[in-house]
């Protein structure tokens, strides 16, 4: 598919998923608005990806997340916004499905980490390369400058929640 196809069933996508909202039709927007379609554009691509990689979304940020390295399961719930007992579920599908384990965490006895197993990390390095360049089609009708500036607002935006939270 080249990259004006992408871009077009992107912006299908979008339609679909956020084109109830203002702006939809190219008229001016306000920035929730804007965020919420983007949003609506961004989780589509994602679970088409998933799903072509065999995961749910939720798997598919699980070992994204856990590529990075390991992981104690209170840091996972927190980070998921979940009680520990729907991240357990989560991990009992992921072991069963030997993309992730669990293991003691060094130094305290009650505590379990989350890792990657080799399966698991290749699945992720798979996805991760697929959303990446998916996702980055999302942003190719943007000049150069414009691509840049979106990244570095998007970072700021990112730093500066996290700092907050």
């Amino acid at each position: 598919m080249d990259k004006r196809t992408r871009t077009d069933a992107a912006a299908e996508q979008g339609r679909a998923a956020g084109g109830c909202y203002p702006g939809a039709d190219g008229a001016p927007m306000d920035v929730g608005g804007a965020l919420i379609q983007l949003t609506g554009l961004v989780q589509a691509v994602y679970a088409r990806v998933s799903e072509r990689h065999d995961l749910t979304p939720v798997q598919a940020r699980l070992l994204c997340v856990l590529m990075y390295g390991p992981r104690g399961m209170a840091e996972l719930a927190n980070c998921f916004g979940v009680e520990k007992a729907a991240l357990t579920g989560l991990m009992d599908r992921a072991e069963r499905r030997g993309l992730a384990q669990r293991s003691p965490v060094p130094g305290d006895r009650r505590a379990l980490q989350a890792t990657l197993t080799d399966a698991g990390r290749q699945k992720a390095i798979a996805f991760h390369t697929e959303i990446g360049a998916e996702l980055g089609h999302l942003i190719s009708p943007l000049a150069p400058d414009d691509s840049e500036h979106f990244r570095s607002a998007m970072a700021k935006i990112i730093q500066g929640y996290g700092n907050r939270a």
